[in-house]
């Protein structure tokens, strides 16, 4: 991945904004995914929002038959906690901690910012949030799971330990499986996290509760 800035989309809720929500996609999609949520989630009443939606760039996925489409890394064998493509997750994390590093050069601290994902994006969310050097406002993981798991304890920094965690799942999702997600909630509640957790009645998709709950989540972050 080369050391250029991310494509990204980006919806300002007012002038000057001094808070941002960085918000990845999951596999196949692109920024413009979750960009109609954003009044949706009615935050008229919330200081002025950033919300930034990075395209990921286009590579070949193995699960897919190799075709190239935007991902944030390979996923060799669905559901694979085994082999992960660890060399595309860490060029992911470097490219989403540069997009932090931009909004906090506009004037922006880290600890202002809101790193959000679903699916892929969660995973990125997780792997980029919980190893970061400085302090966020939140973190939002939409059905998706902690990656390279057996390499956190040795990784995770201190600077995030306390950073809230909103974690969400579908209970009948047949991409990401209800156990994986359990796993990571519990992993992340054993090493003192504290994590929102939320189950809904639904796939692999966002819902209306859901988007309310994710709501009410920044409301008490950023504000």
């Amino acid at each position: 991945m080369s050391s250029t800035l991310l494509e990204s989309l980006e919806i300002e809720t007012g002038t000057n904004p001094g808070l941002a929500v960085i918000w990845l996609h999951g596999l196949g999609a692109d920024g413009h995914d979750f960009a109609p949520l954003v009044p949706e989630l009615g935050l008229q009443d919330v200081p002025p929002v950033r919300f930034i939606f990075p395209h990921a760039p286009v590579q070949p996925v193995t699960i897919n038959n190799g075709m190239a489409m935007r991902a944030w890394y390979d996923i060799f064998i669905p559901g694979a906690v085994s082999r992960e493509d660890e060399q595309g997750l860490r060029a992911s994390q470097a490219a989403v901690q540069a997009l932090i590093q931009r909004e906090n050069q506009r004037g922006i601290p880290s600890e202002k910012i809101v790193l959000a994902g679903f699916s892929q994006g969660c995973a990125m969310a997780l792997q980029t949030g919980l190893r970061l050097d400085s302090k966020l406002a939140g973190i939002i993981g939409l059905s998706g799971y902690l990656p390279l798991a057996s390499l956190f304890d040795a990784e995770r920094h201190a600077a995030n330990q306390d950073t809230p965690i909103f974690l969400a799942h579908g209970t009948s999702d047949p991409v990401v499986v209800f156990p994986r997600a359990q796993a990571t909630r519990q992993k992340l509640v054993e090493l003192g996290y504290e994590v929102e957790w939320h189950t809904y009645p639904m796939q692999h998709s966002v819902c209306l509760e859901e988007i309310a709950d994710i709501a009410a989540f920044l409301r008490k972050v950023l504000i």
